[in-house]
């Protein structure tokens, strides 16, 4: 402190026609010292008197304390009776470092007019030390705080030395300020990385800071968020939930949009359907046309033309109402392909069922005496398909007007995806539907099972047992598969057992007589049919 006392007073553009002074009191590590001493500054020398000046030198303008807190406060309290500013110091840094700076002092409130010396003077002055460094003060007087950086390190030897790995130096541009030697560095045990502040690493996005029971704050576990919740930052203390039509990404840092999932013409599965719904149905066109063109020949007119007819225009109905099922669901969409499914696939069967109980009349009207030639007509076969098409047309209706289908998204079936399905509204509804169409078609199989073995060279009966079986077969199966399935695939199984049981439907009654028609005209004889 003298040294850069006199270096100021010595150079004479610093203060100009200006002298700074000091006086030094030895504080002695004790209260009493440095109250004594500080009174003596305050009055003059001798005995002091309190609040009064007996010495007529220049004017105090502040006191610099002692590094120790206590004996400093105490220097304070009495200082702040007078109005007297005290400016803190360390005496554990060194005043004056290699570079002959001086000393940064804190900004002090003057006490009176002449203290306002010497601050009134500092302010904005610039000038040179000795080193050719240039010192400017600021606004208030300070001086630029220009520090170097001291690491304590500890030699082989047991030997503290000190070693300068940077420095600090508010003169240079603005973020290069700091400057540190990071290869000068040793830390403890002369390891060169720096030591952890915290006993547990970060916690990266995806995870949060779970404390330890009896440990301090900083040690704690990393746990990973749970299903639905996110952790966006490092180090947090919870994660969040996703909100309802999003899902954390796999790192769970940030929430991203649920995958939609929907039997869609866009993907393989919806599109093979589609196309093999379309083919079927080209068929069965096909077919149709076959027999209205062969509707003279007497395997045609052996089987109702007028129910065979009406058979194949339900079974084109029916494969492409199942294209009702793929693509995005839509209200007009949920609300016809359950019910127009089940009115086309009763028609269907009660067409069957109607040409199995011709075929059980014919044989009994050809019998002498028989009541049963009454009965050969049109008019049993369209009361028959009429009767059993209305009661499912009344289920259907009714479910409608009750618990109508409606679109939906599904966010809870499968964990991060959306499913665009159909609500059916009424379970029972849907089950009744599928009951009555199960009630057909396994009376149609009873009735054609019966009448399999009835004596005709071409017995219609026994291709009606074998679609029939098929029917049931598919959708006992369906059943189970339906039951079993989620989303798309759901949905898959429904398309897939409409397809195979038209399909079955078509190979088993209608090939056979497309082979005769087209391939062996030798057989498609009146002669033929009736037998030797």
């Amino acid at each position: 402190m003298v040294f850069a006392i006199d270096e100021i007073n010595r150079e004479q553009t610093i203060l100009p026609n200006l002298t700074l002074g000091i006086q030094i009191y030895d504080t002695c590590s004790s209260d009493k010292k440095a109250i004594e001493g500080t009174r003596q500054m305050l009055t003059g020398e001798g005995r002091p008197t309190l609040n009064y000046r007996c010495k007529s030198p220049s004017p105090l303008t502040a006191i610099i304390g002692e590094s120790s807190s206590t004996i400093s406060m105490s220097i304070a309290r009495l200082l702040g009776l007078y109005r007297c500013p005290q400016i803190s110091y360390d005496s554990t840094s060194p005043l004056l470092n290699n570079k002959n700076e001086f000393p940064s002092f804190f900004r002090t409130i003057p006490s009176d007019d002449s203290q306002a010396q010497l601050f009134h003077y500092m302010k904005g002055l610039r000038f040179k030390n000795k080193m050719g460094e240039e010192i400017i003060f600021d606004e208030y007087g300070n001086p630029p705080a220009a520090y170097d950086i001291i690491n304590w390190q500890r030699k082989h030897d047991g030997t503290i030395h000190y070693v300068t790995v940077g420095s600090f130096d508010t003169r240079q541009p603005k973020g290069q300020e700091l400057h540190i030697n990071r290869s000068a560095l040793s830390w403890a045990r002369q390891g060169k990385e720096a030591p952890r502040s915290a006993c547990s690493e970060s916690c990266f996005p995806g995870y949060y800071k779970a404390g330890r029971r009896g440990q301090p704050a900083c040690c704690y576990d990393c746990l990973p968020c749970s299903e639905g919740e996110v952790s966006e930052g490092r180090d947090s203390s919870k994660c969040w939930p996703c909100p309802s039509d999003q899902w954390p990404n796999e790192r769970r840092s940030n929430c991203v949009p649920k995958r939609l999932e929907v039997l869609s013409y866009n993907y393989t599965l919806g599109a093979t359907l589609c196309a093999t719904i379309i083919l079927c149905s080209l068929i069965t066109i096909i077919l149709l046309i076959i027999f209205i063109k062969f509707q003279d020949t007497p395997i045609v007119k052996a089987n109702n033309r007028n129910l065979t007819y009406l058979l194949l225009v339900s079974l084109v109905l029916s494969f492409l109402c199942s294209l009702l099922f793929i693509g995005e669901p839509q209200p007009i969409s949920c609300l016809l392909r359950q019910t127009a499914f089940g009115i086309l696939f009763a028609l269907c069967v009660s067409c069957i069922l109607a040409k199995t109980i011709m075929v059980i009349i014919a044989f009994n009207a050809t019998k002498p005496d028989s009541h049963m030639r009454r009965w050969l007509g049109p008019r049993v076969p369209m009361v028959t398909v009429s009767l059993c098409t209305v009661i499912q047309v009344l289920i259907c209706a009714t479910w409608l007007v009750l618990c109508p289908p409606f679109p939906e998204k599904n966010m809870k079936m499968k964990t991060g995806t959306i499913i665009l399905q159909c609500n059916e509204c009424s379970v029972i509804a849907m089950w009744c539907m599928l009951g009555y169409m199960g009630l057909l078609a396994f009376i149609s199989f009873v009735v054609a099972f019966l009448a399999r073995n009835l004596p005709d060279s071409f017995n219609e009966a026994k291709w009606i047992t074998f679609s029939m079986l098929v029917f049931l077969s598919v959708w006992l199966s369906f059943i189970p598969g339906y039951l079993s399935t989620q989303g798309k695939y759901m949905v898959a199984v429904e398309v897939f057992g409409i397809i195979c049981s038209c399909a079955g439907i078509v190979v088993c009654i209608f090939l056979p007589k497309c082979y005769i028609i087209l391939l062996r005209p030798e057989l498609n004889t009146r002669e033929h049919l009736l037998g030797k």
